[in-house]
């Protein structure tokens, strides 16, 4: 006989006291921690456990019985649905406010390394309509909100046509968007027309679990010079496909004017990965520039940029005066992506020596460079645990600053002890992960010192927050 599912308990009244990670925020019931989506510090709410651990639980608001006085409204008519953009119900101040509190708490409590009082968080100027870069993923079988299920309607064919963002848990579940507050309002205007063109002409939405339909996504990307690429991706056996796949092209191409690279990508794999597949150009460039200071930046379908142009400008330029450069230093750029930091120091250094994974974003990095009239960068493709070696410092000399901006999981142990035994004097860490940054920290306490610590909001409404840490090597 099957064993009964223990209902967990409805908690009554019951006082949200923290921000938590991850944009829930945390209550305390006795010894226990719940966390808690949609809800700000102050509110008083009945919570109904949903998963419940010996030490945490995470539980559901039923009731608000008091609201918090740090609430702001919701301005997108997604909340609470859509994944994104989960710290909406707090005013922007309370926002970054918290955001430095977590990275202090991070460094503190997993570092256990002597800290220096941090600069105050760099707000973004821009809290909205800030991102250069969606991707919207076509589905036959959207996501269908509380409010059309209590329609009691059946919704049936083309009406179950969705354009939008996955539910969080739920790799075959779309919530179909309608207006979306991270991009410029074009990005809405080509969703919402390539939406309504396919469902009107019968062209087939991708089905996640059964692999079959002809559209599967669609990326969008500006550039701060006013460029506009679009990406359509879609699976394509045979020639009918094909002809969908054409007249949504076409439609673009005639309907956006505004579109300066018009591409698309012929994904037949199980998986939405499309980094590995061939990218066809359909009308206009095949790339965007992006500038920042006086430079130009090629920025490719595949390529990596900061998704917020106008506060990575703030970002790098923390990290070039960290960098503390004379003209007269030899500089390593660990993770250099596209070489966007390699270049953007370059003219204050002796010479710059980025290195990448990947290595399109490492021929797109020498192209920067070339485009710049650059001749003072070096750009080398590889693990970076692989290519950063003790043998490649005897060979390229020792640098005097290392510039670091790995992915979240942080550095490798490889890579610590290869900074350990290069000796720069500085090292500037730029993260996206505080807690890992944390972690590396400690692990390079021995020879070097935190000197300056930045904390940088790429990402407002969201819990991510970017932090950049000045190192220097003790006497």
């Amino acid at each position: 006989m099957a064993r009964k599912k223990r209902q967990l308990p409805l908690l009554e009244k019951v006082t949200i006291t923290d921000v938590a990670a991850e944009g829930k925020a945390i209550a305390k019931v006795d010894d226990l921690v719940i966390f808690v989506p949609h809800v700000v510090p102050g509110d008083v709410v009945d919570l109904q456990l949903r998963r419940k651990k010996k030490r945490y639980a995470e539980g559901v608001v039923m009731k608000f019985h008091e609201y918090g006085a740090e609430r702001a409204v919701p301005f997108c008519q997604h909340y609470g649905v859509c994944g994104g953009c989960k710290w909406q119900v707090l005013p922007y101040e309370a926002q970054i406010r918290y955001k430095q509190h977590q990275i202090m708490d991070n460094l503190s409590r997993i570092g256990k390394v002597e800290l220096p009082e941090p600069m105050p968080i760099m707000g973004s100027a821009k809290t909205t309509f800030y991102r250069n870069k969606l991707e919207f993923t076509f589905s036959d079988k959207r996501w269908l909100t509380q409010e059309e299920i209590n329609l009691d309607k059946e919704f049936s064919g083309n009406q179950k046509n969705g354009l939008g963002f996955h539910i969080p848990g739920a790799f075959d579940k779309v919530l179909d968007i309608e207006k979306c507050w991270l991009q410029n309002d074009i990005s809405n205007r080509i969703r919402n027309g390539v939406r309504e063109f396919a469902t009107a002409n019968d062209i087939s939405f991708f089905n996640l679990r059964e692999q079959v339909g002809v559209l599967r996504s669609l990326v969008v990307r500006t550039s701060s010079t006013g460029e506009l690429m679009v990406i359509l991706v879609c699976k394509v056996e045979d020639d009918d496909a094909r002809e969908q796949m054409m007249k949504v092209m076409e439609y673009m191409g005639n309907e956006f004017s505004e579109i300066t690279s018009l591409l698309y990508i012929i994904n037949n794999k199980m998986n939405d990965v499309y980094t590995d597949q061939d990218v066809f150009l359909y009308k206009g460039k095949d790339h965007m520039i992006e500038e920042m200071e006086g430079l130009q930046f090629k920025v490719g379908p595949k390529s990596f940029y900061q998704t917020n142009s106008e506060q990575a400008y703030e970002l790098y330029k923390v990290a070039r005066n960290f960098a503390q450069l004379t003209g007269e230093e030899l500089v390593y750029d660990l993770y250099t992506g596209t070489g966007t930091i390699a270049n953007f120091v370059s003219k204050q250094a002796k010479k710059v020596i980025g290195i990448e994974y990947v290595p399109e974003a490492i021929e797109d990095a020498k192209i920067n460079s070339e485009i710049n009239h650059i001749d003072n960068t070096l750009f080398y493709a590889g693990d970076m645990k692989d290519i950063l070696t003790q043998d490649f410092i005897n060979t390229h000399g020792q640098p005097d600053v290392i510039i670091t901006d790995p992915p979240r999981a942080g550095m490798h142990q490889d890579v610590i002890d290869v900074l350990l035994f290069a000796e720069p004097k500085r090292i500037v860490y730029v993260s996206c992960n505080p807690a890992t940054q944390a972690r590396d920290l400690q692990l390079l306490d021995n020879k070097y010192k935190v000197a300056a610590i930045q904390p940088v909001d790429m990402f407002p409404h969201t819990h991510h927050v970017e932090n950049v840490v000045l190192l220097e090597k003790r006497n």
